[in-house]
C-alpha cells in the first residue's frame, strides 16, 4: 500500500521511532509529532490518509485530540473524517469505549504486534469513505456521533462544542460518577483542579438544555466529587 501518508502522534520517542521505521519500510509516507499542537499543524498541512494517535500526550489527551479532529476548528481546514487509530497503554474497556465515542476508527492496546497493527491500519483504510453512523441512546436522550446531533424526546438540542464534548464524556458510562479532575483533563486538557468553575458552568448549561423542569434527569452533580449523566439504577 505505497504512498499513503500516516501521521504518527506519539510522545514516547522509542515507540515513535519504531513505528516510523516499520511503516517507512512498508511503503508509507510517515509524518510524526510528539504533541497535540504539532499534530494539528501536520494534519492541516499534509492532510494524511490515517492518524495513529497516542491516548496520552504532554499538552492534551488523545481523546480530546480525536474530538477536535472530528469537530474541526475555526480558521483551520482538514479532513474531519480522516481515519484515526488510537494506540495506547490504556487498555481497559472504558478507555476503548471512550476512544470510539470520541470518533476513533479503531483502538489498539500496547504492547501490540506490529503485524496486527498493520492489518488493522489496512482494514481501516479500506473502510475509509464508507458510512460512519453510530448513535448513543440513554433513555430518551440520543446522540448521533456522526452528525454530532443531540435530541431529547425527539427534539433537537443545540450545544456548544465543549458542552457536546462534556456530554460525550459522561455518556461513555452514564451511571458512573466522573471526577472533576478527570473531566477537566479529558475534555479541556487541564492538568489541575484550578479551573473547576469552567467545568461547573458548562455542566450547569448542559443540564438546563437537556432537562425541561426543575427535577433534572441528566447531568447530575455529585457534590464534592463530580458529575454523572444519569442516576444509577435502583
Amino acid at each position: 500500500m505505497p504512498n499513503e501518508a500516516v501521521l504518527v502522534v506519539e510522545q514516547e520517542e522509542p515507540v515513535r521511532s519504531f513505528l516510523e521505521q516499520q511503516l517507512t519500510d512498508d511503503g508509507f509516507e510517515v509524518l510524526s509529532a510528539d504533541a497535540a499542537r504539532k499534530a494539528f499543524e501536520l494534519v492541516e498541512q499534509a492532510q494524511p490518509d490515517l492518524v495513529l494517535l497516542d491516548a496520552v500526550l504532554p499538552d492534551a489527551s488523545g481523546f480530546e485530540v480525536c474530538s477536535r479532529l472530528r469537530e474541526g476548528e475555526p480558521g483551520r481546514s482538514w479532513n474531519r473524517d480522516v481515519p484515526v487509530i488510537m494506540v495506547s497503554s490504556r487498555s481497559e474497556p472504558v478507555d476503548r469505549l471512550r476512544g470510539f465515542a470520541r470518533g476513533c476508527d479503531d483502538y489498539v492496546a500496547m504492547p501490540f504486534m506490529y503485524e496486527e497493527l498493520l492489518a488493522r491500519m489496512r482494514a481501516v483504510l479500506r473502510r475509509a469513505g464508507g458510512p460512519r453512523r453510530t448513535v448513543l441512546a440513554i433513555d430518551d436522550l440520543t446522540i448521533d456521533l456522526a452528525s454530532r446531533t443531540v435530541r431529547v424526546a425527539g427534539e433537537r438540542v443545540q450545544l456548544s462544542a465543549k458542552e457536546y464534548e462534556l456530554l460525550i464524556a459522561l455518556a461513555e458510562e452514564p451511571e458512573r460518577v466522573f471526577g472533576k479532575e478527570e473531566l477537566l483533563r479529558d475534555v479541556w486538557g487541564f492538568r489541575s483542579l484550578g479551573r473547576t468553575r469552567t467545568l461547573d458552568s458548562h455542566a450547569s448549561r448542559l443540564r438546563r438544555k437537556l432537562n425541561s423542569n426543575d427535577d433534572p434527569r441528566y447531568v447530575l452533580n455529585e457534590w464534592g466529587v463530580g458529575y454523572r449523566l444519569v442516576a444509577a439504577a435502583a
